[in-house]
């Protein structure tokens, strides 16, 4: 009789939760989690769906990436923004990229956003809070532009505005303020710019560079850097002075090379 073979199952692995639970109850320091920063926006205008992000990622206090892409591909009418820790919100996209992949092949047919929305709040809802992946969904399908958000827990929104992440306080008051119904491209895309950015001075966590994509019928557009606020600007003079601009009062520790000989007078 052969013996079956078990094969590990894809996804994320949580079998240690329970020990770990014990040990912290022995008294046992387990490490804490580290505060995320971002802003994450998306709005629906009259011919789709605008998403924009900044570029900052942190652990805690400490800037870990200048160049972070939070808008990332889920179909090709489908594109998510990404609020929580980066390794979380990565591989949660890149397994509902892979499902609707393989139901577009079975199907034949055109992504829905409310495909994805199920497929990623059922998977949030299983860890119960413990993937720390908060997402705004954003795309454009036989229903029109749709825009969803998904916590970390599972639980949903359908609004016409959505912002998420730790500037989504700054970012949420540029939208109440000014998003009307039936936008203008270029009037939604400033829209979207103008709330980023007011994340990006507004709260530590978020920063660098503004990120665009629009999602419309048939067509979506990634624009990467569409606005830099923080460029460091050039520097008016440079630094680098000539050899002997200090004067010298000891020459014992001074090591002179061969063709680099100095005026001791």
């Amino acid at each position: 009789m052969t013996q079956r073979l078990e094969l590990p199952k894809g996804g994320f692995n949580f079998e240690n939760y329970q020990r770990n639970v014990a040990l912290e109850q022995q008294g046992l320091k387990l490490p804490t989690p580290t505060k995320t920063g971002t802003t994450v926006v998306g709005i629906i205008f009259k011919d789709g769906v605008v998403l924009g992000a900044d570029t900052r990622s942190t652990a805690g206090s400490i800037v870990q990436d200048k160049n972070c892409d939070k808008i990332r591909y889920m179909a090709p009418n489908v594109y998510c923004c990404g609020a929580g820790t980066a390794a979380d919100t990565q591989f949660t996209n890149s397994l509902i990229c892979s499902q609707l992949e393989l139901h577009r092949l079975a199907t034949g047919r055109e992504t829905r956003v409310c495909t994805a929305l199920t497929l990623v709040k059922q998977m949030l809802f299983k860890y119960q809070g413990h993937v720390s992946a908060a997402l705004i969904l954003g795309g454009y399908d036989v229903t029109g532009p749709r825009l969803l958000a998904v916590a970390p827990h599972g639980s949903t929104d359908k609004l016409p505005y959505l912002v998420m992440g730790s500037g989504s306080y700054a970012a949420i008051a540029i939208l109440e303020n000014r998003w009307k119904k039936d936008l203008e491209r270029q009037e939604a895309i400033d829209l979207v710019q103008e709330a980023i950015e007011a994340g990006i001075f507004n709260d530590l966590g978020s920063g660098s560079d503004v990120n665009i994509t629009i999602i419309e019928k048939g067509k979506v557009d990634n624009i990467k850097g569409y606005a830099r606020p923080n460029r460091r600007e050039p520097k008016c003079r440079s630094y680098k002075f000539a050899r002997g601009s200090t004067a010298t009062l000891n020459l014992s520790a001074v090591t002179v090379t061969e063709g680099d000989a100095m005026d001791t007078s």
